[in-house]
């Protein structure tokens, strides 16, 4: 799961794409990177680390130029270099940067036909750089000397033909404008927003409307699945629905977990659907423990509270702040291998003592993906004096993997797959264990305005929005990806095919 954001200003962009970069942050920790274009050209300053560390005052003054795209990278399989850190860049044709947020299913293979066909080399095990290549070799193959909007239309048709899978990008055409197209299911966001000046109106794309808000741009639209825009050097707007008969499936765990609570995804807002998450997941619990003796709920910080407190305020329980985070520390999904996140969640949580002992206490989370993080915080819990700990988890079972952007590559690895939820209540050392049901957070997440009547909810229900994903890949994605495949690398033992965004 990455961030990306777009610009096409009446001035200089570095700033504003800075600003919008820090508000995506919880998107990506790993890597950032800024490519802007104008007068002087094209300039690009990418590294790993946090936006406040990849840039420093002579970087910005630098990166000259109306335009530029931007973009926050979480560690993946591979993602170990500066060289894997996006936007990639290909000088032909005319020069283009791409920020991608998202999976090729099939970015093997298209990387054997790149090299074969195509003719163009890669450099990186990135599958964004194998979509970048893709859309430059269509676009090579109109090969007009000035493209026109509907050679970059007639160029994206052929990508979409050829490239499967989750996808968000937004691209640089150098002297030519700003791209942005999302994939046929619309599984991964993209949001367009405008505000208009003195000197006409400015253009942005991005992740999730939190950065527009940001930036006092107003909201547009949500960029529609198979659809591309185009913002030209005068900013004028071009948009084509690239691909019909779409089938419009986003990721329902952008609602659970990754999302800012304040941003707007295809017009649902992602806090009211944890509002309702909470408020199934306390019904499901008077169905079930009628007779529950919880003294007071507790959400584990951050992405778990508006979904804690409206359970709670259901119920009719007390609730309480009883772990302080450490805000320096990232988020521990996105940790790069399982001992990092094991050894971080001390150092980001402490517990309040008071707000434990001798109680029974309710802990809320946002999901439970591998179980180590929820086993710690449980024990986190019995230190601080707890009688009882039960668990709730906003969202069902993680039971598959999540194969369009989520670093979800290995069945085994989750707590869930193959288990009962007694037996997973045992596994972290709950008391009792409660899960939300699948269709609950489905009803949570959907509303009348949104038109968005179905989701993807592969890592829940195993059911994939694409026919491409066979028993044979996801076997090759866990030997390619999961944290054993990850460690061998890191020491020097084994090799990594490609990685996604």
């Amino acid at each position: 799961m990455c961030g990306i954001v777009g610009l096409v200003g009446t001035g200089v962009v570095n700033q504003r794409l800075y600003d919008a970069l820090t508000v995506l942050q919880h998107r990506g920790q790993d890597a950032a990177g800024i490519a802007t274009s104008g007068e002087a050209g094209l300039s690009v300053r990418k590294g790993r680390g946090l936006v406040r560390d990849v840039f420093q005052q002579q970087h910005m003054l630098e990166l000259k130029g109306n335009f530029g795209i931007g973009h926050v990278r979480y560690p993946t399989a591979g993602c170990d270099s500066a060289s894997e850190a996006q936007p990639f860049y290909v000088n032909s044709p005319y020069g283009i940067c791409l920020a991608h947020n998202g999976n090729l299913t099939n970015a093997t293979e298209l990387a054997q036909v790149l090299t074969r066909e195509d003719r163009r080399h890669l450099n990186t095990r990135s599958d964004s750089e194998v979509l970048l290549n893709v859309f430059a070799s269509e676009l090579q193959r109109i090969g007009t000397p000035r493209v026109t909007p509907g050679d970059v239309f007639t160029a994206l048709e052929a990508v979409y033909r050829r490239c499967r899978g989750g996808f968000a990008v937004i691209a640089m055409i150098i002297g030519h404008g700003i791209v942005g197209f999302r994939d046929p299911n619309g599984i991964r966001p993209l949001v367009l927003g405008r505000r208009d000046t003195p000197r006409g109106p400015e253009w942005m794309l991005a992740s999730e409307s939190v950065a527009l808000d940001s930036l006092s741009f107003h909201m547009v639209r949500d960029i529609e699945p198979g659809e591309a825009v185009l913002i030209d050097e005068a900013g004028r707007l071009h948009t084509h629905q690239c691909v019909t008969g779409t089938r419009h499936t986003p990721c329902i765990f952008e609602y659970v977990y990754f999302a800012r609570p304040d941003s707007k995804i295809d017009n649902i807002s992602v806090y009211r659907a944890r509002m309702r998450m909470g408020d199934r997941l306390a019904e499901k619990i008077l169905r079930e423990r009628p007779n529950q003796d919880i003294d007071v709920v507790i959400p584990i910080p951050d992405t778990s509270r508006t979904s804690a407190l409206q359970l709670a305020q259901r119920l009719g329980l007390k609730y309480r702040e009883g772990f302080i985070k450490n805000r320096y520390i990232g988020r521990t999904f996105i940790m790069p291998g399982q001992e990092q996140r094991q050894k971080s969640v001390r150092s980001k949580l402490n517990a309040i003592d008071l707000e434990f002992r001798g109680k029974n206490v309710l802990l809320v989370d946002d999901s439970i993906v591998r179980g180590t993080t929820s086993a710690q915080i449980i024990e986190l819990a019995r230190e601080a004096g707890a009688r009882r700990v039960y668990f709730a988890s906003a969202a069902p079972p993680v039971r598959y993997p999540n194969v369009y952007g989520i670093d979800m590559p290995a069945a085994h690895e989750l707590v869930a797959s193959g288990r009962r939820v007694d037996e997973v209540a045992r596994l972290i050392g709950a008391d009792w264990l409660i899960y939300q049901d699948l269709e609950d957070l489905i009803a949570a997440c959907r509303h009348e305005d949104s038109r968005v009547e179905e989701f993807d909810t592969s890592c829940f229900s195993g059911e994939y929005v694409t026919s491409d994903v066979t028993p044979e890949y996801l076997e090759r994605l866990q030997m390619e990806r999961s944290d054993e495949a990850k460690k061998l690398v890191r020491e020097g033992r084994g090799s990594l095919k490609l990685i996604h965004a």
